[in-house]
C-alpha cells in the first residue's frame, strides 16, 4: 500500500522520500490540495514496472491473434523463426 503525502514533502523531506521508494520499492502518492497529483517511486521499480506493462500487452496481442485466426505454428518453425531472427541480431552487432 503506498504511502499517501502532501506534494510539499517532496520539497521538505526529499531525502526520507528517497530511501523510503528505495527500500521498500512501494511507491508514494503525493496530493496537492488533498488530491492525488504525482506518484514517486524508485527507477528500478518504474522500469519493472514498464516491463511487465509491455509483457502483458504482448501477452493481450498475442490472445487476439489466436481467438481471431486459425493459423497455428509448429514448435519446429517457431524455433526456427526465433535462430534466424538472433542470428541476424548477432551478425548486427559483429558488424
Amino acid at each position: 500500500m503506498p504511502q499517501i503525502r502532501p506534494v510539499s514533502d517532496l520539497r521538505n523531506h526529499f531525502t526520507e522520500i528517497s530511501r523510503v521508494v528505495h527500500e521498500t520499492s512501494e511507491p508514494i502518492l503525493l496530493t496537492k490540495n488533498g488530491y492525488g497529483d504525482m506518484v514517486v517511486m524508485s527507477y528500478n521499480e518504474y522500469e519493472r514496472l514498464r516491463y511487465e506493462t509491455s509483457v502483458a500487452e504482448k501477452l493481450r496481442e498475442a490472445e487476439i491473434e489466436a481467438a481471431t485466426t486459425s493459423h497455428r505454428f509448429t514448435h519446429a518453425e517457431v524455433m526456427a523463426s526465433l535462430r534466424e531472427r538472433v542470428g541476424k541480431a548477432v551478425n548486427r552487432e559483429n558488424v
